[in-house]
């Protein structure tokens, strides 16, 4: 007998979709305005565009692997890049402020890395059970 289980989408998975969504986003503006960006940060074109595909690679595996990792492993990942973001944009902002000229490529370079080690953990982390196989092996 088959069954057929409809997966649930709750807010959490819709969240992670648009986080992984908003990096691809992200990801084209980088590469498409990698010049005039660079010169507004204070960094190379090549780091812009760099970093424009580190993230176009993280949101596109986020988004791939919704179905298959749980929310929770979801949810410590963003949290722990989502903080790091800000640990970078800080350290950035004070040495930009102190004259430094690397604020910008400090910046840019956690968010070349942080996408591929977000990417790389929810790979290696361990996949969702899926209910309906559960239940067809029950049932056999």
């Amino acid at each position: 007998m088959t069954q057929v289980v409809a997966s649930r989408v709750t807010r959490q998975t819709v969240g992670a979709l648009a986080d992984g969504a908003f990096k691809v986003l992200l990801a084209a503006v980088y590469i498409a305005c990698a010049a005039p960006l660079g010169r507004l940060l204070g960094t190379p074109a090549w780091l812009m565009v760099v970093s424009g595909v580190a993230l176009l690679i993280g949101g596109g595996i986020e988004i791939r692997y919704t179905r298959d990792r749980s929310m929770r492993t979801y949810t410590r990942l963003m949290i722990a890049y989502d903080s790091g973001w800000v640990l970078a944009a800080l350290t950035g902002l004070l040495m930009a402020r102190q004259g430094s000229r690397a604020g910008g490529e400090v910046w840019m370079g956690y968010q070349t890395a942080a996408p591929l080690v977000f990417a790389a953990l929810l790979i290696a982390a361990t996949p969702v059970q899926m209910a309906s196989s559960t239940q067809r092996d029950a049932s056999d």
